[in-house]
């Protein structure tokens, strides 16, 4: 029956990083440094409004936009932190996950045929998405010479008039890499000129570790043009919640929450009333980022030590060490380390051909199984023939 299969879904690669997080399932004595999730419980006064939300009977539908508290909420918090306001009716959307909210943003706004510029490596959901809209992903390579950031000059060669749209994920998984002010300036100064949209994916702007994050849409000019995304999971450790939101242009959110009331209807409600109280959570945040901001300066040090070189990541959590002295492949090389000392990693090629001979390590571990894993790689690498 494979080919009444629709050929961009037959066509379609599965995730990397679910292919070795299945190998691992089961496997004793794994340690996994490939999942993007937080080893902190969700803090409990979050999970004690879930609770009470249960025992009120807080069990049915919201409405398709969300619940309008959890919508002012976020207004208030993102004006906060940023300075720019979203109309609780009618600019902000709140979704099932950011995986949700990216998806709904490219069918709201991408015609088939049309163009969307990614900078590589970035999260693999973007690439498929794009595939999935019927419309055509344009790869933007980065480098660890240049920190992974994504320069405006190499966004301006790529664009053609079939380019719709240009998506930004900073601080960027997989790299940990950040962007300042003054390079998403010159972003933004592209994105003008050529009437472009901007989907900027800032779920992991919290965990910034140097200098500060700049919200895209808080650029001159920039809140009408982009569709903001972020959400719960990274933040607050609520990754198993389901809980995101986008922000944006009233007619470019009315789309999204148009697809979103057909396949989704709304985020469950008890994870939505959690999340008002986890946006009173934020001395439970700066504890987890002070903790994260510790175990990647441990790992960065110890790839280095390994002779990994390891790019120093400034946001989210995870390090992009380079493989590429050991003569393997970034695969090869984690389905080793992964069969041979049970360690999970995550090749860099599963982010795009510019992320080959790398692998994305997550320090959203405990430091003990840091220090444990890294013993492993090092007699790993010492067995490499």
């Amino acid at each position: 029956m494979l080919d009444r299969v629709a050929d961009r879904v037959r066509h379609m690669k599965g995730s990397g990083i679910r292919e070795f997080f299945d190998i691992a399932q089961g496997m004793e004595g794994a340690i996994s440094l490939g999942v993007g999730e937080p080893d902190f419980v969700t803090p409990w006064s979050i999970r004690e409004a879930c609770i009470f939300a249960l025992e009120k009977g807080y069990t049915s539908y919201t409405s398709n936009w969300g619940l309008l508290e959890l919508r002012e909420a976020l207004s208030e918090s993102i004006y906060k932190e940023s300075g720019v306001y979203y109309d609780p009716k009618g600019e902000l959307l709140v979704t099932t996950g950011v995986s949700e909210a990216s998806d709904l943003a490219l069918r709201a706004i991408v015609n088939p045929g049309e163009e969307i510029l990614l900078h590589e490596p970035i999260y693999v959901s973007y690439n498929a998405c794009t595939i999935f809209t019927g419309g055509t992903p344009v790869s933007v390579p980065t480098s660890a010479e240049d920190n992974f950031k994504v320069r405006a000059e190499q966004l301006e060669e790529r664009i053609t008039e079939r380019t719709k749209a240009i998506i930004l994920n900073y601080p960027n998984n997989p790299t940990g890499a950040i962007m300042g002010k003054k390079d998403l300036e010159e972003i933004a100064d592209v994105v003008n000129e050529h009437d472009l949209l901007v989907i900027s994916d800032e779920v992991y702007g919290r965990l910034t570790y140097e200098g500060t994050h700049t919200c895209f849409a808080a650029l001159n000019g920039m809140k009408e043009r982009t569709i903001l995304l972020n959400g719960f999971s990274k933040r607050y450790a609520m990754t198993g919640w389901r809980l995101g939101y986008a922000a944006g242009n009233r007619d470019i959110i009315e789309a999204m929450m148009k697809i979103h009331q057909y396949v989704m209807l709304c985020a469950p409600i008890t994870a939505q009333m959690a999340a008002i109280e986890a946006l009173r959570c934020e001395d439970e945040v700066d504890r987890m980022v002070r903790e994260y901001n510790r175990r990647r300066r441990w790992l960065v040090d110890r790839l280095n030590h390994l002779e990994l070189t390891c790019f120093e990541p400034k946001g989210a959590f995870y390090t992009f060490p380079s493989v590429k002295s050991t003569g393997l492949s970034s695969a090869e090389f984690a389905k080793r380390l992964l069969l041979e000392e049970k360690v999970v990693v995550i090749p860099g090629e599963t982010f795009g051909p510019s992320g080959e001979g790398h692998l994305r390590c997550a320090y959203a571990v405990s430091l003990n199984e840091l220090k444990e894993a890294l013993e492993r790689i090092e007699r790993f690498l010492a067995g490499i023939v």
